[in-house]
């Protein structure tokens, strides 16, 4: 499990363990909060093809997905 804090979460940098659509390399370029201060989800950008999605930031704590850091 990858440990992560959701107030250093923002610019931070993943690597996708099985790559689809050759996306390994992805960057959080958004992440909001409800008005309770809570983290409920990210915006997640791949660095080649600028292509970006909605995660779950709960998500990238699966080591079978995602680790941090670019590798």
């Amino acid at each position: 499990m990858n440990a992560v804090n959701p107030k250093k979460l923002l610019n931070s940098k993943w690597t996708a363990i099985s790559p689809q659509n050759k996306e390994k390399h992805f960057i959080i370029t958004e992440v909001e909060f409800d008005e309770f201060q809570t983290l409920y989800h990210c915006v997640i950008e791949a660095v080649m093809s600028k292509r970006s999605f909605t995660l779950q930031w709960r998500e990238l704590r699966d080591a079978n997905k995602w680790t941090s850091g670019w590798k």
